[in-house]
């Protein structure tokens, strides 16, 4: 079984987030919207409004006029 940790967490306290206790996926995670996550569909918003995005786009990016 394999494991990861998340460089802005120390003794379970996000660095990262206003100091908050660490949840990986939580709004301003470096993680949230890159990630699935099984146990909260909360955390999932983002990455499946980023990935309708590029279908509709086509995976481009939209051109600057």
């Amino acid at each position: 079984m394999g494991s990861w940790g998340c460089p802005h967490e120390i003794d379970r306290v996000c660095s990262k987030v206003k100091q908050s206790p660490c949840d990986p996926g939580m709004k301003g995670c470096v993680l949230a919207g890159r990630y699935f996550f099984t146990d909260s569909d909360e955390k999932n918003r983002r990455l499946r409004v980023k990935k309708e995005r590029e279908t509709t786009s086509g995976g481009m990016l939209d051109a600057v006029k």
